[in-house]
């Protein structure tokens, strides 16, 4: 009996799903990255700092960004930014959380931020959709989150579309001026 009964138990624990843990997000289209970010800015990440964050017991990185050009609101020439995860090699612990972009020293970015939470965290608006890698390609800056910026959908509140020029062969880029001169039409109404 008690075999049977063991039989059972472990029949029953294969038929449970086990738990998988994800992240999704709702697309998120330019114009809501631009009116709903309290923070807009291009930058250059000049550290990263992983350590046990205090108010929430969590494993936080601390990137620091060296504000080249602000678009919307108001911070310092440097701007620190607050997020879950990251590796804290004193204890050799990783702690990762799917769709929290990471940041690389030396790199320049504009990121779309809220608010800062009563803990102080500030991931971008749509985590990764709301943080814009941006690089140097044939001497032009250009602008890329990954996802087609080209097809942006309007909002039903928006009256008019602001167009955004992408590369027609690559419609997830577009150049660096264009982008954040459309982001601050956005945010002149």
């Amino acid at each position: 009996m008690k075999k049977i009964l063991i039989i059972l138990c472990l029949f029953s624990s294969l038929l449970i799903p086990p738990t998988l843990f994800a992240t999704s997000v709702l697309p998120v289209s330019l114009e809501q990255l631009s009116t709903r970010a309290s923070l807009i800015f291009y930058g250059t990440v000049i550290s990263n700092q992983v350590q046990k964050d205090g108010p929430s017991g969590q494993i936080v990185t601390l990137t620091e960004f060296e504000v080249i050009d602000l678009i919307k609101g108001d911070t310092d020439t440097r701007h620190i930014i607050k997020q879950l995860g990251g590796y804290l090699k004193d204890a050799d612990i990783m702690f990762k959380v799917h769709g929290v972009p990471e940041f690389e020293i030396g790199n320049q970015y504009v990121l779309f931020l809220p608010e800062k939470s009563s803990l102080g965290f500030s991931s971008p608006i749509g985590l990764h959709q709301g943080s814009f890698s941006v690089q140097t390609i044939d001497a032009e800056k250009i602008v890329s989150n990954g996802g087609n910026i080209a097809s942006q959908q309007a909002s039903p509140n928006q009256v008019v579309q602001i167009p955004l020029a992408t590369f027609v062969n690559h419609p997830s880029r577009a150049r660096l001026d264009d982008f954040i001169n459309t982001v601050r039409a956005y945010n002149t109404k």
